[in-house]
């Protein structure tokens, strides 16, 4: 155990805005989900706690605020505690673990936090004149990246550099903020455990001492200062008028205006030209001038997940201006790919349904329409661990591009970007509007009950894959379909491991393209037709009974060495302390059931005397078998042989395989359940190991079976 004064060092070491960024964008759901099973309760997730034995699931997962209770053992944290106390990790661990699975990287340098040194007002040059324009109209304007070689002008600092003008300058900065209060989904008031002070964590290098400023606290200052330049400049704020923005918006995304003007924020921030310069807002031109990189641009502060400014996109007024828009660099407080526009506010909203869109005026223009839960990427893609944030929310996903190529093109980007965290439970639409409308013009043009419906009704995944491929290839040809089913195939192997979805999706499009489904899937069909209300032991036994040589060698055995159970990897203390029992491969009498192991160790007997035909060899078989056994297959044998033969199946080999994998993942899954109910760490220990392996062996046997489909 660490002392308490190590442990207030690693947290010291670590600033605030880290732990918070690893802790919000960790797939909570899929950590826990991996050792028990989680199903949505309304704005959470509920299930068995995987720290102690229970029959009526009390453990809850917030996705909102990514914490987890359990209201039976109070057990309860963030994504760090759950990998500090479930996996037995240390903090440290767990942070470099969560780092490697969110991308966010961990400062070396201890000392690297959110505070800068803030100077002493010190002189600074005129900035150019605005050219004098129409209040309607915007000044011309050059490029973000080039700035003029202006004079220093002794006036200007005559009437600027005087003490009253900097002591005109006051600070009121709230504190940094922690995690953000939770808000319930529903009208109760929310539980304790929710709101308690243990889920937040300890403010540490984030403090600053006085003299210092702090980036938070700056861009909130700058945030108030663009706000107050959009009312005093009426072209600006007319842009927003005249895209349809009400000031109730303006407010609740806190839209700005930036001025005209080569130094403007040095002039209002004169004491802190060091954490301008940190956040990128400031820049050096060559030849050593230093100039705002946003001027004359109606601004949209983005926001972190706890509703802080960390950066600012900027929209040129004047269309001739390249580029368009622009967003402050990557600084201290701002990383790019881990940010989401709009998400905080759709949060705040309380939203259910989430659509990623292409700029910031659709995700206004939605929220304005009621439409909450709209977010957009930092000018660059969406990446693969916003997807699975936004999939942890809600197992749907919507992604809104233009119609035009390039929309499509992103489109289609973003699909291969999902395909690694699409699990089987999760599902990806695509809206595509008519027109080449994007949400914003569409919500002009029909209002905003016609957005709604087509969002609804966005194509799925599977239809969306189809049509785009197929237009770009000849379905009258072969060879076209060839090409398409080989793109479908190198898409489908980027699915997560194990995956349903692999296998379905491969076979959906060969049938679209005209082939035929594989045996094992009119195997299982048969099955279903006969009797859909089989166990599966009553299942298995039947099969065994029509395909007894598949006992030749036995099943168990041979999955637990193919799973890699034989060998399985155990930390040192755990093999130290293991029997050989609790390490020893499976076996029939193991699953304790009657049934079962009665027709099992019938036909290992028997094996080498049974006739060829399988009605024959079936009803020897049952003539060996217990009284009880007997009775009940021989009522179902004759309608299930018929099934089968009806549909002319020959092997049930790839049937048999998955029924044996899903009883032993079912066995795995209640010895763990009574030794957690009678607890033996050991062998607790390597039973949750043997079924991590036992369950990644089975989603890679089930998507080897789309190519056994293109072999048919």
């Amino acid at each position: 155990m660490l002392s308490l004064c190590a442990k207030i060092f690693i947290l010291m070491s670590i600033p605030n805005h880290i732990l918070e960024q690893l802790n919000s964008q960790a797939d909570l759901i899929s950590m826990i989900g991996r050792h028990t099973t989680l199903k949505r309760a309304g704005s959470e997730f509920k299930g068995c706690c995987p720290f102690h034995g229970e029959k009526s699931p009390s453990f809850y997962v917030n996705p909102q605020k990514n914490i987890y209770h359990c209201f039976g053992c109070s057990v309860g944290g963030n994504a760090i505690s759950f990998l500090r106390d479930y996996e037995n990790l240390t903090f440290m661990e767990a942070v470099d673990e969560l780092s490697k699975q969110t991308g966010i990287e961990v400062p070396k340098d201890e000392q690297k936090n959110v505070s800068y040194q803030r100077s002493k007002p010190r002189p600074i040059a005129q900035p150019m004149p605005p050219k004098v324009v129409e209040n309607t109209s915007s000044p011309v304007q050059q490029t973000a990246d080039t700035a003029p070689d202006y004079h220093n002008d002794d006036a200007f600092y005559a009437s600027h550099a005087s003490s009253d003008y900097f002591d005109n300058y006051t600070s009121d900065l709230s504190a940094a903020m922690d995690y953000p209060d939770y808000n319930p989904i529903d009208d109760q008031q929310p539980p304790d455990w929710l709101m308690a002070d243990e889920y937040s964590m300890p403010i540490g290098a984030d403090s600053a001492s006085e003299q210092d400023g702090n980036l938070y606290e700056l861009l909130t200052q700058i945030q108030k200062f663009y706000q107050r330049n959009l009312h005093t400049h009426p072209h600006a704020k007319h842009y927003f008028a005249a895209r349809g923005i009400t000031e109730q918006s303006l407010e609740d995304f806190g839209l700005g205006y930036a001025p005209f003007g080569w130094q403007h924020l040095e002039h209002e921030f004169p004491q802190d030209i060091e954490g301008l310069k940190a956040l990128g807002l400031v820049r050096q031109s060559e030849s050593g001038r230093d100039y705002d990189l946003l001027r004359d641009r109606v601004i949209f502060p983005i926001r972190d997940n706890q509703g802080r400014t960390i950066g600012f996109g900027g929209r040129a007024l004047d269309d001739e201006v390249k580029p368009k828009y622009i967003n402050s660099s990557d600084s201290p407080v701002f990383h790019k790919q881990h940010v989401l526009y709009g998400y905080y506010e759709s949060r705040q909203q309380r939203a259910n349904d989430w659509l990623v869109v292409e700029g910031y005026m659709d995700v206004i223009a939605l929220y304005q329409a009621g439409i909450y839960g709209a977010v957009a990427s930092m000018g660059t893609a969406i990446n693969e661990s916003q997807i699975s944030r936004l999939l942890t929310l809600n197992p749907t996903l919507t992604l809104s591009f233009d119609g035009d190529s390039a929309g499509q093109k992103a489109a289609w980007r973003t699909l291969e970007v999902a395909l690694p965290v699409l699990a089987d439970d999760k599902e990806l639409r695509f809206l595509t509007l008519p027109n080449n409308h994007d949400p914003d013009t569409f919500i002009k043009a029909h209002g905003n009950e016609a957005m709604r419906e087509q969002i609804k009704n966005a194509m799925p995944l599977s239809q969306y894959i189809f049509a785009y491929l197929s237009e770009r290839y000849d379905m009258s040809l072969a060879e076209g379909k060839a090409k398409l089913m080989s793109q479908v195939r190198t898409l489908t192997a980027s699915l997560p491991k194990g995956s349903s979805f692999r296998y379905l999706l491969n076979n959906d499009i060969y049938q679209k393209l005209g082939g035929k489904r594989s045996q094992n899937s009119e195997a299982k069909d048969a099955l279903l037709d006969f009797d859909g209300d089989m166990t599966i032991s009553q299942q298995l036994q039947l099969c065994f009974l029509f395909q007894p040589l598949a006992l030749s060698e036995d099943p168990i055995e041979m999955i637990w060495q193919q799973a890699g159970l034989t060998s399985l990897s155990l930390p040192a203390h755990i093999q130290q302390k293991a029997s050989a029992d609790a390490m020893r491969a499976l076996v029939w009498e193991d699953l304790q059931d009657a049934p079962l192991i009665d027709v099992v160790s019938t036909i290992k007997r028997c094996i080498n005397y049974l006739p060829k035909d399988p009605n024959a060899a079936a009803h020897f078989i049952l003539s060996n078998l217990t009284a009880s056994t007997q009775e009940s297959l021989s009522r179902s044998w004759g309608p299930f042989y018929k099934a089968l033969h009806a549909r002319n199946i020959l092997s049930l080999d790839a049937l048999i395989e998955t029924l044996v994998m899903q009883l032993l993942q079912l066995h795995m899954q209640k010895k763990t359940q009574e030794l957690i109910k009678n607890p033996n760490h050991v062998k607790l220990a390597i039973v949750r190991k043997q079924t991590q392996h036992l369950n990644d062996w089975m989603r890679a046997q089930q998507a080897e079976q789309s190519a056994q489909m293109m072999g048919s």
